[in-house]
């Protein structure tokens, strides 16, 4: 029977200087052995970790999860550096390396490449240091308490790739880089309470919210949380402790609104989350037309607060009326409103709402250019899920154009054309020139990061995209797409360890998806996990849409059995329906049933129709069997896609077909 596999933890620990010890003073090299193992025995308890064997005076150990590793070696390193100022003799020093995957397991050891890999990190941690795999960062970055520093890529030997490292910044230790600038502080804003005696003002408290933290993520020197993570701490009641565990953040601001005809009492106070205490509180009762006055007076207390230099252009932007037009700035509050709902249920009748509230606000204003720049992204973001991209495209480029014309620094405005330029005008090189401008113009656009990120994928740049991916989950922790885009990654780059990992804590976090059956399914195809594939993907047979029942079919027919993809490929032939359907979600499950020609008829009419969304589709592993065909390479310089294929693992490569073992 083949070893089973799974996913583990690795260290590797190494007591520097050792070997030279045991030369001039053998017994007391033998001590510090006894002292490491005296140490580490009630550290291993705690963190549910196992020694797997020694290797002369290097450990190998194993740990269920990232998180308890680096506890495990961040206490093992605070132990050693307390016996070292305590104790006389020979110091106790380790070097630690990390790393997470696959691992097999044959008797009492554990075998396989993140063994490997994790036995070449350990020498390129510093003395009383901790060295982190990339792997490792993803799953304890928003965790741990500790500072992680990136190394960069690194050459490793007997690893073909670079592999991106990090450090776990310990005090007693000095950095192998020039200090660095302390992280901008990370902040919070949740949603403010409605007070006011009609329930239906709930828009105004909600659209608040949403302002204060679009004024809050101009501030350079900040980073704020998006609105999809604190829109769903609405209502729950939770404590400040546990939200700021959750978000990553030490400062919490929230309030309340009571609106009454034209007057408002807001309420205000910023929160630390260690201390949970104020660090300033205000109310104010004001007139409903000085709303943009309080929003700045907000902003500008919290970065005094917490000693956040606003620059002149920062302080005037502040000061600047978005719209003169009280009756605009109310549709626009509802339909900020709105499309926090929308954002979170997907349902898509709920977006014809938000377009509603914001085409109201632009005919109320026609200069209103946030306006502009929200129904922009409203529509781009439908495209390709809810409306074909030759529906969307026309629309969302005029919308995006005016805002950037009544307002060239409006980060939101560049998304949206960066956006468009991405996936309607496949124009890659202008599509990362408006998501790098939309992103210096505001660091927490956590929309530009995602996007960004997706496009550095699309393009195979893999360390890149992984930078920008893990950026917008820092600043959006709740938001499930870079999540999806982020598992994706490490199945391309052939991570399926990883991959299974993120996929894994997603389900977790986030409960019953369609969209993470889909990806825990094929990190665990990555794998060669099958059983645990099928198993992820089975809930997707039940729900009533074409495109979730396909993505079933597409690991059955993968592992062999292709009969229920035909049957729903032929039902969707004889009746396409009137839902929206990508033809290339189609094209993939005929190549995976090995009907070449028909794939590509589709991939063309695609392309003939104007959709053109190959560039989404061409390094899924259903193409597997077609991307040696002159007419797939032909496609790609077409669209000036990288040659290379995907460095999917091993499982991936080719589809197992019926009869195969």
């Amino acid at each position: 029977m083949a070893p089973k596999r799974r996913l583990a933890a690795i260290v590797f620990t190494d007591l520097v200087g050792y070997t030279s010890l045991t030369q001039s003073d053998e017994a007391g090299a033998l001590r510090l052995l006894d002292v490491q193992q005296k140490l580490l025995r009630p550290l291993l308890e705690t963190h549910h970790g196992r020694q797997v064997k020694a290797m002369g005076d290097g450990l190998l150990l194993a740990f269920g999860n990232a998180l308890d590793a680096v506890e495990f070696g961040v206490g093992l390193q605070r132990a050693a550096h307390a016996r070292a100022a305590e104790a006389v003799g020979a110091p106790l020093r380790l070097r630690i390396g990390i790393h997470l995957g696959d691992v097999q397991r044959k008797g009492s050891d554990i075998l396989g490449d993140t063994v490997n890999v994790a036995s070449r990190v350990e020498p390129l941690a510093e003395p009383g240091g901790i060295c982190l795999t990339a792997q490792v960062y993803d799953q304890v970055h928003l965790r741990v308490p500790y500072q992680l520093e990136s190394l960069g890529p690194k050459t490793v030997k007997g690893v073909r790739e670079p592999i991106v490292l990090y450090r776990v910044v310990l005090p007693w230790i000095a950095g192998p880089s020039a200090p660095s600038a302390p992280a901008p502080p990370r902040l919070a804003v949740l949603p403010f309470a409605n007070i006011s005696p009609d329930p239906n003002d709930e828009y105004f408290a909600d659209g608040l919210t949403e302002e204060l933290i679009s004024v809050l993520s101009r501030i350079q020197g900040l980073r704020v949380i998006a609105r999809t993570s604190v829109g769903q701490y609405k209502g729950t009641g939770k404590p400040i402790g546990q939200v700021g565990a959750e978000l990553g953040v030490r400062s919490v601001l929230e309030g309340s609104v009571r609106k009454s005809g034209d007057q408002l009492r807001i309420t205000v106070q910023l929160i630390d989350v260690p201390t949970q205490e104020h660090r300033w509180a205000q109310t104010y009762d004001r007139k409903l037309d000085n709303i943009f006055a309080i929003q700045a007076d907000v902003a500008e207390r919290t970065a005094g607060a917490l000693k956040v230099e606003l620059l002149t252009p920062e302080r005037e932007a502040l000061l600047e009326r978005p719209t003169s037009s009280a009756e605009a700035h109310e549709f626009y509050l509802r339909g900020l409103q709105a499309s926090h709902r929308w954002a979170i249920l997907r349902d898509p009748s709920g977006e014809s709402e938000v377009v509603r509230f914001f085409e109201s606000a632009i005919r109320a204003d026609p200069e209103f250019a946030t306006a502009y720049a929200q129904l922009a992204n409203t529509l781009v973001s439908s495209m390709g899920v809810n409306r074909p991209r030759t529906e969307v495209v026309p629309r969302a480029r005029e919308l995006a154009a005016r805002a950037l014309e009544l307002n060239p620094d409006s980060s939101d405005a560049h998304t949206a054309r960066g956006n468009l330029a991405f996936q309607g005008e496949l124009d890659w090189v202008t599509a990362e020139s408006e998501f790098q401008r939309a992103i210096v113009l505001n660091p927490s656009n956590s929309a530009a990061h995602s996007w960004y990120g997706f496009l550095l994928c699309v393009l195979q740049r893999f360390d890149e995209a992984k930078s920008e991916l893990r950026t917008a989950i820092e600043l959006d922790p709740l938001w499930l797409p870079p999540r999806l885009n982020l598992i994706n990654l490490h199945i391309l780059s052939g991570d399926g360890g990883t991959a299974i990992a993120l996929a894994e804590k997603a389900r977790e976090s986030f409960g019953p998806n369609p969209m993470i059956f889909g990806n825990l399914a094929l990190a665990y195809l990555s794998a060669g996990r099958t059983d645990d594939a099928l198993r992820a993907v089975e809930p997707l047979a039940r729900y009533p849409d074409r495109i979730n029942r396909m993505v079933h079919s597409a690991c059955l027919a993968w592992t062999g059995r292709p009969e229920e993809a035909r049957n729903l490929l032929r039902e969707w032939e004889r009746d396409p329906g009137t839902e929206y359907f990508p033809l290339l979600i189609a094209a993939q499950l005929y190549a995976a049933i090995g009907e070449t020609d028909r794939a590509f008829e589709l991939i063309e009419r695609d392309s003939d129709t104007g959709e053109r969304c190959f560039w989404n589709s061409y390094q899924s592993f259903l193409f597997q069997s077609i991307r040696d065909d002159p007419r797939f390479v032909a496609l790609l310089r077409t669209m000036h896609l990288p040659l290379t294929p995907p460095k999917f693992p091993e499982p991936l490569r080719s589809p197992r077909r019926p009869g195969s073992p």
